[in-house]
């Protein structure tokens, strides 16, 4: 079982296989992840907000991001005007298997992958419908780019990718970074929220 911050951890080292980045790095307020995307070159995770500031003021380099476990009202007044916040996202974390999903017509299922990594594809008249990503480390499946496309939404698809690909990846502890509208789709499903993640970053051509 994954508990408290344990969790951030288990999913950064999920993301970054699932993503095919370089392992993460631990340091002393959480992770850093060496993205090398344009727009994304680094990205920081941070276990609280006692550090942002002094982050905030010695990595502000264009294309780096931070995403922060805490509130808004406590890591919002500790970034610079370099920084651009996002929208509150939500680390969650669930125990056990997820609840079966029966697939509607006349939709279909792929599952691809032999692990650590998987990819579930949902489709109809071969057009992809939604899709997902699973990434086993440590022994903690991490769910990756779960998406329905918008005229698919509400036929219970989602509930049909996350249910396959925790039967793909077979592992008793999960997590994943929801965004609003996606945590309301896990909790349904029985995640809890762990905390709170305030993403930031700087864009690229800042000064």
């Amino acid at each position: 079982m994954i508990t408290g911050m344990d969790v951030l951890g288990a999913w950064v080292r999920g993301w970054a296989l699932s993503r095919a980045t370089p392992a993460p790095v631990a340091e002393l307020d959480g992770y850093r992840v060496e993205v090398g995307l344009p727009g994304h070159r680094v990205r920081y995770l941070l276990r609280a907000p006692a550090t942002v500031s002094s982050r905030a003021r010695t990595v502000a380099a264009p294309g780096t991001w931070l995403k922060t476990c805490g509130s808004r009202s406590a890591v919002l007044p500790a970034l610079t005007p370099a920084w651009v916040a996002g929208e509150t996202e939500y680390l969650m974390a669930f125990e056990g298997a997820l609840p079966p999903a029966a697939v509607p017509a006349p939709y279909s299922v792929a599952v691809t992958g032999a692990g650590p990594v998987w990819e579930v594809v949902v489709s109809s008249d071969e057009a992809v419908a939604a899709r997902g990503r699973i990434a086993v480390a440590g022994g903690v499946a991490v769910f990756d780019k779960i998406e329905t496309e918008p005229e698919h939404r509400r036929r219970g698809l989602g509930r049909v990718v996350m249910h396959r690909l925790g039967e793909a990846a077979g592992a008793r502890s999960s997590a994943l970074l929801a965004s609003e509208a996606g945590r309301g789709l896990y909790s349904a499903l029985g995640w809890r929220v762990v905390s709170d993640v305030v993403p930031a970053h700087v864009p690229e051509g800042a000064a």
